[in-house]
């Protein structure tokens, strides 16, 4: 599977997705009429929606490390347009500015959310935006209050930064039908054009051309932000200063037929062991944990390689994952120390009658089916998080900024990571990301994880950037991990860390 994201408790691949096609599908059918008030006169799209108003945007403040921050927050649209010319498709995004003189090297940074199917509201709320909205914690539940507050590891006080939608996800919508719309937009090579696009068309629009620039993104943002970067670089024309991965989905081929292959087990096997590590009030750090790495690497793979033919080898590995996981023996040994991310979900936590999240296994909800033999509910997390980050997100786009858009916003859309390109685990970020850093030898990268995400294990990222060639500097590609899962940053001290770990990529002391 690892199929992004897509299935809540199945999923692999955080981002999150929306539902989809575009924003239409949630309305009413709009009046025939409602094209003909673009301000823009294109001629009628293939779908009629009445037209996005003129961006809109508001003074705010934010406070972060002892200092007051006076910014501006703009909601807007960007067209992407077809080979025509004719618009196909309406992007919009949520752009954070400082007030004040312009500097010429402050710089702007590009963040994306995943799935495929995601809106950016969970960089945008919860990770790195000037203002947040508590989600993905322990007890954390649909009706808690979607109150925005100040974000203490905002990026706001070294960066500006713009949170892009891709579409189908938050406002964003398609204007053409629905085959049209999977072909220009579902699939992997078009989305990154025209994402990428969407970056330069902004940077063009507002001046920026000559700012320092930057992308981030998280989970499948994570697989998108190196092909976007090296697509700017080459295509473009655009260079990318640094790229910061939150809890990316690199290598989806690397977990490729677990009947054969020892990856999926090799790289979900340390984070599997992180969790019960902290299970047992154990503080997660790299020395903790080099020992099951270098387990993992090196006796676990040998043996797993040997096979059922080899009962001693089999017993070895019984007795490591037995010892690592926390798990009982007995489940272990019928699973011959090969633990499925979902059947270690599942039994987890069995026996108190909850069931855990595939994005940080120690994030739990009581189970309302305990005694099928399998789980037949959502992803904790996911089911906590859609509500409050669309309430706040929503509010703040129609009353604080007051772009009063009509339509759907969609957090995250299953229907957008269903009508995805199929074959999507069979292609990787990395060769870009080497390419794109080979290309730049002043260019930065951080990839970074929680320890406790099954989504998006740590391991994988471990591995594609031990096999990296070095390109000058070894520390221009880091990789960190902080405790957590795959949103870590819910957890103020991990958030504090990455704060910390990414003003480094941005050349701030």
């Amino acid at each position: 599977m690892r199929r992004l994201m897509i299935a809540a408790a199945a999923a692999v691949t955080l981002s999150f997705g929306l539902s989809a096609v575009s924003a239409w599908a949630a309305d009413d059918p709009p009046k025939a009429d409602a094209a003909k008030k673009d301000g823009d006169k294109d001629k009628k799209s293939d779908i009629d929606l009445p037209p996005f108003p003129a961006e809109a945007s508001v003074k705010q403040v934010t406070h972060v490390a002892g200092k007051t921050l006076n910014y501006t927050a703009t909601v807007g649209a960007l067209p992407v347009r077809d080979e025509k010319g004719k618009k196909v498709a309406e992007v919009v995004f949520t752009a954070y500015v400082l007030d004040g003189p312009r500097d010429p090297n402050r710089p702007v940074t590009f963040a994306f959310n995943g799935g495929p199917g995601a809106a950016s509201v969970y960089l945008n709320l919860g990770a790195i935006g000037p203002k947040r909205v508590q989600f993905g914690a322990q007890g954390d539940g649909p009706s808690d209050p979607a109150v925005l507050a100040d974000n203490p590891g905002t990026w706001m006080d070294f960066t500006d930064m713009v949170f892009i939608d891709p579409v189908g996800t938050g406002f964003s919508r398609s204007l053409v039908d629905k085959d049209e719309t999977k072909k220009r937009f579902y699939s992997i090579k078009p989305d990154i054009e025209y994402l990428s696009r969407i970056v330069y068309d902004w940077l063009l629009k507002n001046g920026r051309m000559a700012s320092p620039k930057y992308v981030a993104g998280e989970s499948y943002g994570g697989f998108r932000a190196p092909k976007i970067t090296y697509y700017l670089q080459t295509q473009l024309g655009v260079g990318v200063s640094g790229i910061v991965m939150v809890s990316p989905y690199l290598e989806p081929g690397m977990n490729n037929d677990p009947d054969f292959s020892p990856m999926n087990w090799v790289t979900t096997l340390p984070s599997m062991t992180a969790a019960n590590y902290e299970r047992q009030g154990k503080p997660l750090s790299p020395a903790l944990m080099k020992e099951v790495e270098d387990y993992t690497r090196g006796e676990f793979t040998e043996d797993l390689m040997k096979g059922r033919r080899d009962p001693a080898a089999v017993a070895r590995v019984v007795d490591k994952v037995t010892t690592y996981t926390g798990l009982d023996r007995e489940f272990v040994q019928r699973s011959g120390g090969r633990i499925d991310v979902g059947a270690f979900l599942r039994e987890l936590y069995r026996d108190k009658g909850r069931i855990a999240s595939v994005y940080d296994s120690n994030v739990t909800q009581e189970d309302p089916f305990p005694w099928s033999p399998q789980g037949r509910r959502g992803d904790p997390i996911l089911d906590a998080i859609i509500a409050p980050t669309t309430s706040a997100m929503v509010d703040f786009d129609t009353r604080i900024v007051g772009w009063k858009a009509e339509g759907r916003f969609n957090a995250l859309s299953y229907e957008v990571g269903d009508n995805w390109e199929k074959g999507v685990e069979l292609v990787d970020a990395t060769s870009d990301l080497r390419n794109a850093v080979a290309a730049d030898p002043r260019m930065k990268v951080l990839i970074a994880h929680g320890y406790d995400d099954l989504s998006c294990p740590y391991f994988v990222s471990r591995l594609v950037i031990d096999q990296m060639p070095i390109s000058g500097d070894a520390s221009r590609v880091k990789l960190a991990i902080y405790p957590g899962g795959h949103m870590f940053y819910s957890r103020p001290a991990s958030q504090a860390s990455f704060r910390a770990d990414v003003m480094q990529v941005f050349g701030v002391h």
